[in-house]
């Protein structure tokens, strides 16, 4: 009975975000307060309980995610960004032209959101287009396959960031795994697939115009070197911090790198470092730094409300014992919980439309999975974080931002974009288990 009223309550989400345009930072506590009311917690504890969830959620991701924005911001206003895009195209040229533009956007797409990711190499893919008299969405596809699989897979991204959190994952390792198989994603979902995509039909629209218009030239822009440095210092970081101990056995070594490879520590040794070098370094006062580190936190502040509200439905769930029955009732399924976790998040991306609200509410459910002894919490996070790119369509901004970006019709929108990020979340899954076979 309880899975039949947690079911109601999803369904009961999900309307108040697609049908009724509510946003989901309240339809998640309103479904935290139904849930609650419905499943037995008492009424006096009621709103403690999701008080709770709500700040332990918060509490191990908050810092990561404001500091993660600070930095992508410095990294396009300083001109790193484009600093990057500039000099992977040279060195790849026309005719790796497709492979320079995936190069580029999974690396501008590590530090920074999605959607900021997408409005800033945009241009660089319509001027590239223009030079080599080349589709748009033929060497688009590359590129934009690489920012998806950074907002889905990789830390310091707020979806996989608040998965660590929520599954108790070692993020070095989600971010290390998730590299190992995002390379064959890419070259499969990217490269291959978009040479079906040559003939489709593009055309310029005011998006795209609004957005050349507002991309601003910075006077002094960092080298090369500094802006690899800076921008995917979070990388090599967590990266050193947990592959060093692995190699080095020595106690003093793995306290320091448990120490400085927490995800806070290194978010912030990264915002000193790319403070100085993309930002003081450039000639900017510490004013206007901090002046753009202000908007930058303004633009993420309601994904974080998001995050803490699926963490309030996340503790309704496991205060009121239905996680459990959950999981008694799906270990009765002959399914692999990497498949499952993959099925659920793919199925409520497609009704939601947002991989960050699919990813978090598959995990709430699946949480106490882990007591599974053969379950690796890592994989588990890029499991679910493969199933919430499944299928974007009308339902995701990222659909339309697309469509109207590069000025496709419907069906052309769905026959490239939609396609891309299906291969994208199936591919994962397939290479998950592949990783999975060879480390344990």
């Amino acid at each position: 009975m309880s899975i039949l009223i947690l079911s109601l309550c999803i369904v009961a989400l999900i309307l108040q975000i697609v049908r009724f345009k509510i946003n989901p930072f309240i339809a998640f506590i309103t479904t935290s307060l139904l849930a609650g009311l419905t499943l037995g917690v008492p009424v006096d504890k009621l709103a403690n309980t999701i008080q709770k969830g709500f700040g332990d959620m918060l509490g191990s991701i908050t810092l990561i995610i404001i500091f993660g924005t600070c930095i992508g911001k410095l990294t396009v206003s300083s001109g790193a960004a484009s600093v990057i895009a500039d000099t992977v195209m040279k060195w790849t040229g026309e005719k790796y032209v497709r492979l320079g533009l995936m190069i580029t956007g999974f690396i501008v797409g590590i530090p920074l959101f999605y959607s900021v990711g997408f409005i800033l190499l945009v241009p660089l893919i319509f001027s590239v287009a223009y030079q080599f008299k080349l589709s748009k969405v033929y060497i688009a596809i590359p590129m934009l396959a690489s920012l998806s699989v950074a907002h889905g897979f990789l830390p310091p991204h707020p979806s996989p960031m608040a998965l660590n959190s929520m599954l108790h994952a070692d993020v070095g390792l989600v971010l290390i795994y998730g590299i190992i198989i995002a390379i064959p994603i890419l070259f499969i979902a990217g490269l291959l697939f978009s040479n079906t995509l040559k003939n489709i039909k593009t055309t310029e629209t005011s998006a795209f115009n609004s957005t050349m218009s507002a991309s601003a030239i910075q006077s002094e822009k960092p080298g090369f070197g500094i802006s690899i440095f800076s921008s995917l210092f979070p990388v090599f970081g967590l990266s050193v911090t947990t592959l060093l101990p692995l190699i080095w056995k020595n106690e003093y070594v793995s306290l320091i790198c448990k120490t400085i490879g927490e995800p806070a520590i290194i978010m912030l040794l990264s915002l000193v470092i790319c403070t100085y070098t993309l930002g003081i370094r450039t000639g900017k006062d510490m004013k206007a730094i901090m002046s753009e580190f202000t908007e930058a936190i303004k633009d993420v502040i309601l994904i974080i409300l998001i995050i803490g509200g699926a963490g309030s439905l996340k503790e309704i769930m496991m205060v009121s014992g239905v996680s459990q029955t959950i999981v008694e009732s799906l270990s009765q399924i002959n399914v692999h919980p990497y498949l499952l976790a993959w099925l659920m998040a793919a199925l409520i991306r497609i009704c939601v439309g947002s991989a960050t609200a699919a990813g978090l509410m598959t995990a709430g459910v699946l949480l106490p999975m882990l007591q599974m002894s053969s379950l690796d919490p890592n994989l588990l996070v890029l499991a679910i974080g493969a199933g919430s790119l499944m299928c974007s369509h009308v339902n995701d901004p990222g659909f339309w931002l697309f469509k109207e970006y590069f000025g496709t019709s419907m069906k052309d929108t769905v026959r490239s974009w939609t396609v891309m990020e299906s291969l994208v979340s199936v591919l994962g899954i397939v290479f998950i288990f592949i990783l999975n076979t060879i480390i344990h």
